[in-house]
């Protein structure tokens, strides 16, 4: 019950600071895209610096998880092929929709059918990717 109210508390709290920071805006995302404004810049190159120093703090002081494992990051092999490709898709699909991966749920309760065709399109291209990745393992 712990881990539950812990997740809720950080989803909320994460979709507030998304709203806050106009994250979701479609105007924000198309200021980025014709490079009119470091706005959203600035957020994500934020969200990377939070990511790089959360690792470095992890690694330095051995934090384990809620489970109480150990957290270990695994080196990804770099596959240029899939990554060209799925970035391309997702560049398209944000630039189309005005919306990344989280955002989508912000949309979702805010906009209702708008944001829930983004979310069907975003589970849908999760099971694709899955299924590809299954096929390739699999070969």
């Amino acid at each position: 019950m712990k881990k539950i109210v812990i997740t809720i508390f950080l989803g909320f709290s994460l979709g507030i600071l998304l709203i806050k920071s106009q994250a979701f805006s479609w105007y924000r995302i198309q200021e980025m895209f014709h490079f009119k404004s470091f706005h959203m810049y600035g957020l994500l190159f934020s969200a990377i610096l939070t990511a790089a120093v959360s690792l470095v703090l992890i690694k330095k002081f051995n934090i384990k998880s809620m489970n109480g494992n150990e957290i270990r990051v695994k080196p990804k092999k770099i596959d240029w092929r899939s990554n060209i490709i799925g970035g391309l898709v997702f560049g398209l699909g944000w630039s189309i929709s005005g919306a990344c991966t989280a955002p989508v749920y912000i949309l979702s309760g805010m906009f209702g059918v708008v944001g829930f065709i983004l979310l069907f399109g975003a589970i849908l291209g999760t099971l694709l990717y899955a299924f590809y990745h299954q096929k390739k393992l699999n070969s």
